[in-house]
């Protein structure tokens, strides 16, 4: 397949995925939508144009030109499906620690913040984070690329996994309390990911994983808290703010809340 075949393939199955989830949380929440729940969505909507222009300027060029330097060459006697299965594993671990360092360092910690002021969860809020953050994101995640020896097939593969388990685990959508705690012991769920949205700081600084949830059980980052339809979401201490306001707030170096 192609590259623009493959970036299609990709923007179909994301944007299904993204539909699904929106209409079935509207018909069977988790917990109410809030205040002024339909500007709250444009605001988080407006964010995504940003970022699929980003994503075909700068991550997917960047990303193919990292796959392309292969300073090394997987074994021939490894099957191209393990391939795979390893760099999933490879690249999802990557993003638990990214995404734990920008907790952790306070200038990544600026833009991704944005996404956490964030008072409400639904599909929506799975597509709303600074394109400084994926800016970054991109050129680190490249050292790993070449390191890995990551095919851009791969890459594709994993990122559409990424982005409908990142709708998936934002999702407003009640699922039933036994599925999903048994789901959550492989990967991340909802009632997991809520937990790292409550506007508690020790929770927010918990429960790091994409993909799969073992991680912060391994390295000892899950949240003991469990959701609640009540669990207040958002950073502690803070409100959330309109669209122009977050596009800036990470520059400024005095920030209102």
């Amino acid at each position: 397949m192609t590259l623009s075949g493959l970036i299609e393939y990709k923007g179909w199955i994301v944007a299904g995925v993204f539909a699904l989830l929106f209409v079935l949380e509207r018909f069977k929440p988790m917990a109410a939508a809030g205040h002024d729940p339909y500007k709250r969505v444009i605001k988080n909507l407006l964010f995504w144009p940003l970022n699929i222009g980003l994503s075909l300027a700068v991550i997917l060029p960047i990303s193919y030109a990292a796959t392309q330097m292969e300073f090394w060459t997987r074994p021939v006697w490894l099957p191209a499906g393990a391939g795979l299965a390893l760099d999933i594993v490879v690249l999802d671990l990557f993003l638990f620690w990214w995404h734990r360092s920008v907790h952790i360092v306070p200038f990544l910690w600026r833009f991704h913040e944005i996404h956490h002021l964030d008072e409400h969860l639904d599909t929506t809020s799975a597509i709303r984070f600074h394109f400084g953050e994926v800016f970054f994101a991109t050129f680190v995640r490249a050292f790993v690329l070449i390191a890995c020896a990551v095919p851009f097939s791969s890459v594709i593969i994993f990122e559409v996994m990424v982005l409908a388990f990142t709708l998936f685990h934002h999702s407003n959508v009640k699922l039933p309390e036994k599925f999903e705690a048994a789901l959550a012991k492989i990967m991340i769920t909802p009632s997991v990911h809520w937990v790292h949205h409550h506007a508690i700081r020790q929770d927010t600084d918990s429960n790091y994983g994409t993909i799969f949830s073992f991680w912060d059980r391994l390295f000892h980052t899950n949240s003991p808290t469990k959701r609640s339809k009540a669990m207040k979401i958002g950073v502690e201490g803070k409100h959330d703010t309109t669209f122009l306001r977050l596009l800036i707030r990470p520059f400024l170096f005095v920030r209102k809340t």
